[in-house]
């Protein structure tokens, strides 16, 4: 989400910096704490840096298609080009397809390089690709044999390519005198070395500009802070201390947990959406509630927010699996999250790697390669298979060769979060192509519901439908199609495999070779899916589509709600432990992690901040006591009575 707004006296300051740097040739990084509008500061960059070299090009790197499109209304010149990192980077290489294959080679024989890797851990020779016309990048995944790589592998072959060609730097330089990073803290270390190592392979100048928060850094495989080049000068740091977003309660409690010497102050433009006045910023409340039991249904009465207003009151749970308790899709979570027979053959692909002397043929089955690889079973996977016995003699069938691809993991069920049903779609989702179509069933019955019968003639594929039975669109088939999907809305007990095949048949959302290829070749999911009643996807659905008033804590990172509830329950995920967070010991990759995601949920808060806390420590309640106030800590048993 971009901030927006501008601090006019704060701006100049920050601006005036940064253009200072910008005409002394260097690069810089804006940090800024959550809600100081380091985005719009960004776009303003960016129209001043248009104005005073109007003939050079501009290119800006996001994250979310919205931010994107804002951008770009907002900066619309010719010479702006605003992309993610994944397509800048692809749309700069993909031209020098001699040079890819090159590289490409090159990571699946060099030793280290695990994400570019054939079966077998296979080497390769210089003619391995000769017979492929090109290199492709795909949003649907890596399949190397076929010269197709996916965005892990893209942002390590692009890295190489920067790093052994400086002819490709200087072509770059040329091409953007002025490239910008949003968000760079959430940016992987592979792009930053290009940008500030690589490049300077280059006698040709151009300017890097990052924009960002390490206290946002929550994920453990990105660059999280450019200390590195700061202490070394290859960037040069411009702080933004203002914050025009949270209320004054909520950000000095924020403050409290920064590490970086930034503390924010409110902003000193009564325009901020923080301010009442000139002089007078909103006071905001914050709350530390705690119980012995599970009382959140008395923590929400004890609040009395309308939590079926989506847009404007959120509840915060760290891991998807909790949403899918509260969401009602624990089955289908299971699924995607827990077969551990998949777990097992994953460990049977990584042994398989680091072991030659192993020969897997084509025509071989799962079965036949767990004999031959013979590796022993974990506690867990040995009680799955005990009790899902069936299941795993079934899996033993497959040809290993097919079974090996399927790849089911949480984040394909749950990719693609909305926090609104304006929100738009992200870029490049990791969905397969069974949920894709699920999705578009779901579209199509959603509309019809909600009136929408021009967007839901639009989605349905009941044209095609009736052109492939050689029929005409008339009045009798539309009452046919009428007809068709108020049968369809009504699923009842129904599974995905039968609203599949009813939707088919009755022309509203046809099979689509995408859906049969991947009941084909992932028939072992396919067939633990379609055994799933309907309506659990439709819970799914709504979850996804913002429907409901839960999200993760990692999902909001960029939005802001009136009203935030955040739930500290680890959720048995051992990355994260809240209890560390306030006795302020235990591992310190999990108390730093742990912090980063408790800073980013608290600065999501525009008017209320509210933290549950289960059956907390003495310790955990009095660092509650520091942090929130005695008055602002309450036990919602003393609420009760």
């Amino acid at each position: 989400m971009v901030e927006g707004g501008l601090n006019k006296i704060e701006e100049k300051d920050e601006f005036q910096q940064i253009m200072e740097l910008i005409r002394e040739g260097n690069n810089f990084l804006l940090s800024g704490g959550a809600g100081s509008g380091k985005t719009y500061s960004l776009v303003q960059v960016i129209k001043k840096v248009i104005e005073e070299f109007p003939t050079t090009k501009v290119a800006c790197m996001t994250y979310t298609n919205s931010a994107v499109k804002e951008i770009e209304e907002r900066v619309n010149h010719q010479n702006l080009n605003v992309t993610t990192i994944h397509d800048f980077l692809w749309d700069n290489i993909k031209n020098y397809q001699n040079e890819l294959k090159k590289v490409l080679i090159e990571l699946i024989n060099e030793d280290g390089v695990d994400k570019i890797k054939l079966i077998n851990d296979q080497k390769v020779e210089p003619t391995f690709f000769d017979e492929i016309e090109e290199i492709k990048y795909s949003y649907q995944g890596v399949q190397l044999p076929q010269g197709i790589i996916s965005h892990d592998e893209l942002l390590i072959v692009a890295n190489r390519m920067f790093k052994n060609h400086k002819l490709l730097c200087d072509i770059i330089k040329d091409k953007f005198k002025f490239i910008f990073i949003d968000e760079y803290q959430d940016t992987h270390k592979e792009v930053v070395e290009i940008f500030l190592e690589h490049l300077n392979k280059s006698d040709k100048h151009n300017i890097v500009g990052f924009f960002g928060d390490a206290m946002q850094s929550i994920y453990d495989d990105r660059i999280g802070n450019l200390d590195d080049y700061l202490k070394i000068k290859v960037v040069t740091e411009v702080k933004k201390i203002q914050n025009r977003r949270n209320p004054k309660l909520v950000y000095e409690l924020a403050n409290k947990l920064r590490t970086d010497g930034i503390q924010q102050t409110h902003s000193n433009d009564e325009n901020a959406p923080n301010m009442i006045s000139k002089d007078e910023v909103k006071l905001g409340e914050i709350k530390f509630i705690y119980s012995e039991n599970e009382d959140l249904e008395k923590v929400k009465e004890y609040l009395g927010w309308d939590f079926n207003d989506f847009k404007e009151t959120k509840e915060l749970n760290l891991t998807h699996n909790l949403n899918a308790i509260k969401g009602q899709f624990t089955n289908l979570m299971s699924i995607y999250n827990n077969d551990k027979i998949l777990e097992y053959k994953n460990l049977i692909v990584s042994n398989l790697k680091s072991n030659n002397k192993i020969v897997i043929s084509e025509d071989d089955t799962f079965g036949q390669v767990i004999e031959k690889v013979n590796l022993p079973m974990s506690r867990p996977i040995k009680e799955f298979i005990e009790i899902n016995s069936i299941l795993f003699e079934e899996a033993k069938k497959y040809k290993f060769i097919l079974f090996r691809r399927i790849y089911l993991k949480s984040d394909i069920l749950t990719d693609d979060k909305k926090q609104d049903e304006e929100e738009e779609n992200k870029k490049g989702s990791k969905r397969d192509h069974l949920l894709k179509h699920l999705f578009k069933i779901q579209n199509n019955i959603k509309y019809y519901k909600d009136g929408k019968y021009l967007e839901f003639l639009k989605e349905t594929d009941y044209k095609e439908y009736l052109k492939n039975n050689k029929l005409v669109f008339n009045i009798e088939q539309k009452h046919i199609l009428k007809k068709n999907i108020h049968e369809l809305v009504n699923v009842g007990d129904k599974t995905i495999e039968d609203i599949i095949d009813e939707a088919h048949s009755k022309g509203i959302c046809l099979k689509t070779y995408n859906l049969l290829k991947f009941q084909t070749e992932k028939e072992y999911a396919y067939n633990r899916i379609k055994k799933i009643k309907f309506s659990e996807f439709q819970n799914v659905y709504n979850y996804l589509e913002g429907l409901t008033p839960y999200s993760t804590q990692h999902k909001v990172k960029g939005d802001e709600f009136n009203n935030v509830l955040v739930i500290l329950d680890n959720g048995r995920w051992p990355n994260y432990n809240f209890k560390y967070l306030f006795e302020n010991n235990g591992n310190p990759n999990v108390l730093e992690r742990t912090q980063k995601i408790f800073y980013v949920c608290c600065t999501r808060a525009k008017e209320n901040l509210a933290v549950y806390y289960q059956n907390p420590s003495s310790k955990v309640i009095n660092k509650a006591i520091e942090w929130f106030g005695k008055e602002n800590v309450i036990s919602i048993e003393d609420f009760v009575k």
